[in-house]
């Protein structure tokens, strides 16, 4: 199937080719003919599935210019905003639609501007309440809206302020959930606020023939050793390397660039214009080896990652299959390799069992 095949506006049809965009993804097929007939859908895909043209799209198609804030797309974090900021304008300009994102770290007097004449919004919780609470948003025309990332709004604490965003519009809208998981709370939380949605089911998982899956036994200080290590073998074209903490992240891109790699690193602790810089240039490849917390694994669409590097195993079964999901990607081979110390045998065996991976030994006389 091809979106021309689908009833999409044939200006949407012509922006998606130019972009070297033909096929619709597996969400897409899925979602964007029940998002067309009205239906609320609760949709369980994984980062990087294309799900934000399977909301987009539809929503763009009905929106008109100049009639007031007519969809409000809800995201966790700041980077993902701005991602789907610019895909979303991508597919508006042909209607001259105004879409204006709403996040902290950034000065609140030119939003209040924008949303003067806004007629799609993207943003998240915390800045949105912060509009409401000042009454300089108005949401009362809200037709659509989209709940992105939904497990990441309840894994970071903004499960409460969604509710309380959406009963501030209307309650005759179409409303869409989208989550990599769906754990009771979100659940609930569609429950209580969508008209009997359907839900939509894909892989979750990243193709095990694309994706190659090791771990190897590093204690202590050596462990800082082996990384680089892997680094100067494997000499990706473009990795992620995942702590759990912000100040592990610090410390293990100083330790590589002391060693003479050019490491960046991205964390919630950066500024906006700092964060929104190292994305671009990880985008565009100027940076290649970025070490990151978890703000990284989720919603993050960058192309080419071949390699990541679990310099620490995440607590949760769940950020391991998020964080491995940033490679291997378009059909495209990726690898994978998890530094694993005493104190995370107990989560990596979590993992193991969860989700049954075909994760290998790596020899460490191979490195």
């Amino acid at each position: 199937m091809k979106f021309e095949e689908m009833n999409i506006d044939e200006n949407i049809v012509d922006i998606l080719e130019k972009e070297n965009i033909v096929e619709p993804t597996e969400i897409q097929k899925l979602a964007i003919p029940l998002i067309k007939e009205g239906r609320d859908i609760m949709g369980q895909s994984e980062t990087g599935s294309g799900k934000t043209l399977a909301f987009a799209i539809p929503m763009v198609e009905r929106v008109e210019r100049g009639k007031g804030i007519q969809a409000l797309i809800l995201t966790p974090t700041r980077e993902l905003a701005n991602q789907i900021e610019e895909e979303v304008r991508k597919i508006a300009v042909y209607k001259g639609l105004k879409i204006v994102n709403i996040h902290g770290g950034v000065p609140i007097m030119p939003q209040i501007k924008n949303l003067k004449t806004a007629d799609m919004v993207v943003g998240t919780p915390g800045r949105i309440l912060d509009h409401i609470r000042r009454g300089t948003v108005n949401f009362s025309r809200v037709e659509y809206m989209v709940i992105d990332e939904a497990d990441r709004m309840l894994d970071m604490g903004f499960i409460d302020d969604v509710g309380r965003i959406i009963r501030n519009t209307p309650r005759e809208r179409q409303t869409m959930l989208f989550s990599a998981t769906l754990p009771p709370e979100v659940k609930r939380l569609s429950a209580r606020y969508m008209k009997r949605p359907e839900t939509l089911l894909t892989n979750r998982m990243v193709d095990p023939r694309l994706l190659n899956q090791f771990y190897l036994e590093s204690e202590g200080r050596e462990k800082i050793e082996m990384l680089a290590k892997l680094i100067e073998k494997e000499k990706p074209e473009k990795c992620l390397i995942f702590t759990n903490t912000r100040v592990e992240a610090d410390r293990v891109s100083k330790k590589l660039r002391l060693m003479g790699f050019s490491a960046n690193v991205l964390h919630g602790g950066l500024n906006q214009a700092r964060r929104d810089k190292i994305m671009a240039n990880f985008r565009n490849g100027r940076i290649r080896i970025l070490v990151a917390t978890d703000v990284a694994s989720r919603g993050l669409d960058v192309k080419e990652i071949t390699h990541i590097f679990n310099y620490d195993v995440p607590g949760r079964a769940e950020d391991y299959i998020h964080r491995i999901g940033r490679t291997a990607r378009a059909g495209k081979d990726g690898k994978a390799v998890t530094l694993l110390s005493r104190r995370d045998h107990a989560p990596f065996r979590r993992i193991l069992n969860k989700f049954k991976l075909p994760i290998k030994r790596m020899n460490r006389q191979n490195i």
